[in-house]
């Protein structure tokens, strides 16, 4: 009934009004950049250096919205080496000097995955010593280049199968399995201060995947590995509810280890189901809202980031072949249900628990002012529609 009622609601909002433009950088005390920071958390997009300098509403929302930025595919290593001498820093550089000039925070994705290895370095006929020494100077020289300016890695990315077992990976086929807690070494040498994660898809609840990378965890810090947080990416679908109930008890039990929890990629696809499309969207809000009430609710969760920062950029479309609106703007860069919902989530929790964080830590000193809802809009877009 709760569940219903929240959705009429949104139902009323969207029809209620006839605004037609997002909340602009003059209205930034009510934005979800400035909520998430009164919480003391992260709110973030994946960012693409190129669309930064082509696509002003691009940029004028991720400056309106959001407090933290993550490199989107710039420090995946197949982009960052594309020879074995050579370093190519342009897109991550860019990307990092565009958050330190407008006070965006930047976590850095990634240093080792499977789907990105050079291919100067997976067809080389390389010893398993010298693999390890490519990789320890690789790690070195990112980490280093940025050390003290992003604050948070992936340092290891999607290294398990659904049933739990390591994938057969480059990394483990030559190095051995050894080569996790190895590069997690490696990133904390290179930057003693960064908090180090590892990131993963379908492991926002219990099941055999999510088990296994919380044995690991868990042993990687007994055995006094740096291993600070883990990434839910939570990249979910409306075909596919969410198990709620799961979903907290995995984020108590990884949180009760100490480890940290980013909810790293964070979207939710609307496709397969035959629906209106606004109706698919009000769907789409309900789980957005429960998330971001998921992570306030967890003090390990301390940010959220979304995989893009509007619908027309999502790498869904590619993925899939198949339209979609994952995120919290449309195809125009206007917000959608997930977005009010968010933000009525998130002023919620700072009207009711005002955040007094550390220094260096996110958020705003004190209780902010009681605030009014930005006006939702009545039609967002989908891409292809």
């Amino acid at each position: 009934m709760a569940r219903q009622l929240t959705l009429y609601l949104v139902l009323i909002m969207l029809v209620a009004s006839g605004m037609t433009s997002q909340p602009s950088s003059a209205q930034s005390d009510t934005s979800l950049r400035h909520l998430a920071s009164a919480t003391g958390r992260y709110l973030g997009a994946a960012v693409k250096p190129e669309l930064l300098q082509t696509d002003e509403a691009y940029r004028q929302t991720l400056l309106n919205e959001f407090n933290l930025v993550v490199t989107e595919d710039a420090l995946k290593m197949a982009a960052l080496r594309p020879t074995q001498g050579e370093y190519s820093f342009y897109g991550s550089d860019a990307v990092i000097s565009f958050a330190q000039a407008n006070g965006l925070a930047v976590r850095g994705h990634v240093l080792l995955w499977h789907d990105s290895v050079p291919a100067w370095l997976s067809a080389g006929n390389f010893t398993r010593e010298e693999i390890m020494t490519i990789l320890h100077d690789h790690i070195t020289t990112v980490v280093s280049r940025y050390r003290g300016v992003i604050f948070a890695w992936d340092v290891v990315n999607e290294a398990f199968n659904e049933d739990g077992t390591l994938r057969d990976s480059f990394f483990l086929r030559t190095i051995g399995p050894e080569y996790i807690e190895y590069a997690f070494q490696w990133a904390a040498a290179a930057d003693p201060n960064a908090l180090l994660f590892y990131n993963d898809y379908s492991i926002e609840d219990g099941n055999p995947k999510s088990d296994a990378v919380f044995a690991l965890l868990s042993s990687l810090r007994a055995r006094g590995i740096p291993v600070h947080g883990v990434g839910f990416q939570s990249h979910l679908q409306l075909i596919y509810p969410p198990n709620y109930d799961s979903m907290t008890v995995n984020m108590q039990r990884f949180a009760a280890v100490g480890l940290q929890i980013h909810l790293t990629e964070l979207d939710v696809r609307i496709q397969g189901i035959d629906l209106p499309t606004e109706q698919l969207l009000i769907e789409q809000a309900e789980v957005y809202r429960i998330m971001t009430r998921l992570c306030l609710q967890t003090l390990a969760c301390t940010a959220m980031i979304t995989w893009g920062v509007g619908d027309r950029y999502s790498w869904i479309y590619e993925y899939t072949g198949h339209p979609d609106a994952p995120l919290m703007f449309d195809n125009d860069f206007q917000p959608k249900p997930a977005y009010f919902v968010m933000w009525e989530t998130l002023a919620a929790a700072v009207q009711q628990t005002p955040v007094f964080p550390e220094d260096g830590e996110p958020g705003v000193t004190g209780a902010i002012p009681l605030i009014s809802p930005p006006q939702p809009l009545t039609s967002p877009s989908v891409p292809g529609q």
